[in-house]
């Protein structure tokens, strides 16, 4: 063989060799099965690990308050989770930082990011806030969360809250609510003339419209009102949480209720403070809200059917309005509606989206779950 040949064939030869050697070391250098210690050290690479950010987010309920406030704790430790520990929610219970009912105004100031509550309790800065909770003999929890996201709800909600310089999330529902406790049995319309009635929201205009005067009372004096007279009759949320407040000691007489079917928690920021965030922390922050939202909603409802077997051991006495005491409320309604929507045309634009969706998910609810339950 030509000697200048066989040079050339042998280096050849050799880079291949030499390359395939190469090929094989970086196959064995990746293989993460050969590895597995290196693949598990990988797993929380973050790319903010060196950017920590922490919002300072008030809350209307008081630390490790059942479902809601244990809810929010749980959100805050998921977004560490989800971001490696780059983003961190520093939760201030009500009256910490500022007292449960004056959250809004802090967040929209900028003395706090964010706040969680609900939205009837704004409804004295626009009549149109209460109607995004919902309203009495309205949306359901699922109902409402379908129009919030896929009915407009939520970018009417944002367009609203965005003058205040705020920009709302959905936080949870509580779920349909119970009508509340009275100290004494509703057994006509005339019995609700005068009465003393812890009730927010549109429901505590459509009550007050047959004749009961609605009181705005935080969660920590309820039940000392109730207790000493100073209100007649409360609602709060459901079994679950109305048990813990103890209100059968004190009022006795426990209804089915109406003006709350679903009502919408908020989780609320600041609209300057949520601009400057990352976008992956944005959307770190709308994961977890959405997974809150989710679990709120659901979590009332696995608590509630157990408070109610607990309260019948109780000997509370389960009740319904009478029925001139449920038409009244509907008449209230309409009356309500009309005043507010002629004077508020944000509450007339709400309540017409919510009105043309209602009357879509009614018709569909009729032929679907409202025959199932009644078969059931």
């Amino acid at each position: 063989m030509d000697r200048r040949k066989f040079l050339t064939t042998t280096a050849s030869a050799s880079a291949v060799l030499a390359l395939s050697a190469c090929n094989e070391n970086n196959r064995q250098a990746i293989d993460y099965s050969k590895h597995p210690k290196k693949h598990a050290d990988n797993k929380h690479v973050n790319i903010n690990r060196n950017k920590k950010t922490t919002i300072k987010l008030a809350t209307s309920w008081p630390a490790h308050f059942p479902i809601m406030g244990v809810g929010v704790e749980r959100f805050a430790q998921r977004v560490k989770d989800i971001s490696g520990g780059s983003l961190e929610v520093k939760l201030y219970p009500k009256n910490v930082l500022v007292p449960a009912l004056a959250v809004f105004d802090a967040c929209s100031s900028g003395q706090i990011d964010a706040f969680h509550s609900g939205p009837y309790y704004w409804k004295g800065k626009n009549s149109a806030f209460s109607l995004f909770s919902g309203i009495p003999f309205g949306f359901t929890a699922e109902e409402v969360n379908s129009w919030m996201l896929f009915g407009g709800g939520l970018e009417l909600w944002r367009e609203q809250y965005a003058k205040y310089n705020l920009y709302p999330l959905l936080g949870g529902n509580t779920n349909i609510q119970m009508g509340g406790w009275f100290r004494k049995p509703i057994k006509s319309l005339a019995d609700m003339q005068g009465l003393k009635m812890r009730i927010p929201g549109l429901g505590g205009e459509v009550f007050s419209k047959m004749g009961v005067n609605p009181i705005l009372l935080p969660a920590g004096e309820i039940y000392t009102s109730l207790e000493r007279g100073v209100i007649d009759a409360t609602e709060w949320v459901g079994p679950a949480l109305d048990i813990k407040m103890g209100f059968y000691k004190v009022a006795p007489y426990y209804y089915s209720g109406w003006h709350e079917p679903g009502s919408v928690l908020e989780l609320t920021f600041n609209k300057h403070s949520w601009s400057k965030l990352a976008f992956e922390h944005q959307s770190m922050l709308e994961v977890a809200s959405s997974e809150m939202n989710a679990n709120m909603t659901y979590e009332f409802h696995a608590q509630n059917i157990q408070a109610l077997q607990k309260l019948k051991s109780l000997d509370v006495k389960l009740l319904q309005f009478p029925d001139e005491v449920t038409e009244a409320g509907k008449k209230a309604l309409i009356s309500v509606i009309a005043e507010l929507s002629a004077k508020n045309k944000d509450f007339a634009q709400v309540y017409d989206s919510i009105a043309n969706y209602l009357k879509l998910s009614e018709e569909w609810s009729d032929a679907s779950l409202g025959y199932f339950l009644n078969i059931r």
